[in-house]
């Protein structure tokens, strides 16, 4: 597993079984570890260089939920961006595992060649 891109996944805390982006991110080649929203600077510091960071906001999170993440998605993109890694948030499930996707591809793309 240590070969294999890791994706931090950080969401509220609060997991349903068909909320899980694991399996999706295994099926893309991802191993990816989710952490609750307070542990994720801790977190995101023992994964050396993430693939990329998903932040899984709540699909009924209100403006409070929502503003964390929000400023934690702005804070990683200012800290993270040099890097190349990307940031993205997701309001849910769906489309989660696409726009990653889609996000690492283009970053595959833009990638210099050694």
């Amino acid at each position: 597993m240590n070969a294999m891109p890791k994706v931090l996944v950080v969401d509220s805390g609060e997991r349903a079984p068909d909320g899980a982006l694991s399996v999706e991110l295994a099926g893309m080649g991802y191993a990816s570890v989710t952490t609750p929203f307070e542990a994720a600077d801790d977190v995101l510091a023992l994964i050396p260089s993430p693939a990329a960071v998903l932040l899984q906001m709540p699909r009924h999170a209100d403006w409070a939920e929502r503003k964390r993440f929000l400023d934690l998605a702005r804070r990683l993109r200012k800290n993270l961006g040099e890097s190349g890694i990307p940031v993205i948030i997701t309001g849910g499930l769906n489309g989660a595992a696409t726009m990653l996707q889609n996000q690492l591809s283009v970053h595959a793309v833009a990638a210099p060649e050694l």
